[in-house]
């Protein structure tokens, strides 16, 4: 109580106070806002904002100097890492921070002014400014490419960065117009703001643009997306219902039934992507999943060569990396339909740079237990053998002895999978039950789920996804469509 509240009511207007003594500090912020509502105050403790810690600077500048061999830490070197921190506060907090503090929203302003301490992308901003200003005021011994190094700390941040920021370069490399279903959302709006800042592709907001406008204000984003409302795009509209009925009028549907249709985002955003006006669409946040899958495979079928579309999720745990399918779209498969999950899979792997290991999970160990549901997941492995000589695939099998290399060389020293990483489950709710207890009692890491093996790229969201996630699948969705 060094600092009284009525000296503190006599300071000039938007006082700014560090009352940094812990655990007291010289005056409660609460009395200081009492005192002096328009007042800046930040203090030493995390249950009070604008907390002023450590952490946030003496890690990061060191990691900077010591990756270019810094012969001394200077003022320039402090200077950047104060404006990087300072930057890195007006950009939009992901939801892993804002859970972390048990908040909704934080964006920046007289109670944020500072980055949270357990902000995990302090690393990837402030190391990199060190490690410039090293380098340009002459005290670095050894010159590194800033955008590698900023690669090589996010691979330090664990395999599921790694991924993540494979795909989110493979996205930027060619971006795509983007159409989001649910634009009035605001993780989809923050998500946007996000997607556009990092190079990802264009995205395009479906929904009442006066909302959108607003939600984005609100929220505290500085980016102007192209938003389509469509309410007020008539000649579209007409253009996409006559299209719609062009697929679907020996399906029942008459062009009055084509234009109802065009009032759903689903429908009308998969139809700019069949017209050329966009080049994938997401959409599911508010939705079920079959009400995204269902009118996706209406307008673009299945992918030339394969019967069945499925959905795979990423999953990272003890830092490697599987593939776990079909956990979202076929409840029984056939024999049939796993092989062309296999196979979708395993392609999917070649594109994160992966080597597909692909192992037919059952409870049995190649025919030691025969049973109809064995049986179907022995078919499946020599269907896709046949089919696919070109991978590395076995089953059925056991999942320990497929993850395995010692297991698979101690008892079946045949087999050409030494430690899968593609696992086919024999049925939706094996494989959908074992992702989500991985990702909730074995802290997994997950991505997804990916559509796999639809007409066009085309996406589905979670309704629990966060910021980051929207962000994820999206560089997904580009990393599709450029694969076409």
């Amino acid at each position: 109580d060094l600092l009284k509240p009525e000296w503190v009511k006599t300071m000039a207007k938007d006082p700014i106070i560090f009352a940094m003594a812990n655990p007291d500090p010289e005056i409660k912020y609460d009395l200081a806002k009492e005192a002096r509502p328009d007042s800046i105050v930040g203090t030493g403790r995390s249950d009070y904002p604008n907390q002023v810690n450590n952490v946030l600077g003496f890690p990061f500048i060191f990691r900077g100097a010591l990756d270019v061999h810094a012969k001394q830490i200077n003022e320039e070197m402090k200077v950047a890492a104060a404006r990087a921190l300072a930057a890195l506060a007006h950009e939009d907090v992901p939801d892993s921070v804002l859970q972390a503090y048990g908040v909704s929203s934080i964006k920046f302003g007289r109670e944020y002014l500072i980055p949270k301490p357990l902000d995990p992308r302090v690393l990837l901003w402030e190391s990199p400014a060190v490690a410039e200003a090293a380098m340009k005021s002459g005290v670095a011994r050894t010159k590194i490419d800033l955008d590698e190094y900023r690669e090589q700390l996010a691979a330090r941040q664990g395999q599921g960065q790694r991924v993540r920021r494979f795909i989110m370069n493979k996205a930027k490399a060619a971006p795509k117009r983007i159409v989001f279903g649910e634009g009035e959302e605001s993780k989809i709006i923050r998500a946007a703001a996000l997607i556009e800042d990092d190079g990802i592709g264009k995205p395009i907001l479906l929904g009442d643009a006066n909302i959108i406008r607003k939600k984005i204000a609100d929220l505290g984003l500085h980016f102007t997306p192209q938003i389509v409302d469509m309410a007020s795009t008539n000649g579209h509209t007409e253009k996409y219902a006559k299209e719609y009925f062009n697929l679907r009028q020996r399906k029942g549907v008459t062009l009055q039934m084509a234009r109802d249709r065009m009032r759903d985002p689903n429908h009308f955003g998969m139809m700019m992507v069949k017209t050329g006006d966009a080049d994938t669409f997401l959409s599911g946040l508010t939705y079920e999943y079959p009400q995204v899958i269902r009118p996706a495979l209406q307008v673009f079928h299945t992918r030339p060569g394969f019967k069945h579309v499925s959905g795979v999720y990423i999953v990272i745990v003890h830092d490697k990396v599987y593939l776990f399918t079909d956990a979202t779209v076929n409840i029984d498969p056939s024999a049939d339909d796993l092989s062309d999950i296999a196979s979708l899979a395993a392609d999917f792997a070649k594109q994160l740079d992966l080597t597909p290991h692909v192992a037919l999970l059952s409870f049995s160990n190649f025919g030691s237990v025969p049973h109809p549901m064995s049986e179907k997941v022995k078919k499946a492995t020599e269907l896709i053998k046949a089919r696919r000589p070109d991978l590395i695939v076995d089953g059925e099998v056991q999942a320990d002895v497929a993850v395995s290399a010692s297991l698979m060389d101690e008892r079946f020293p045949f087999s050409a999978v030494r430690e899968a990483n593609v696992l086919v489950f024999p049925d939706l709710q094996s494989a959908n039950i074992a992702y989500k207890l991985l990702h909730h009692l074995g802290n997994a890491q997950v991505i997804g789920p990916v559509l796999l093996g639809m007409g066009a790229p085309v996406h589905v969201l979670q309704a629990g996804d966060d910021v980051n996630e929207i962000e994820s699948i999206a560089a997904v969705a580009v990393m599709d469509a450029n694969s076409r």
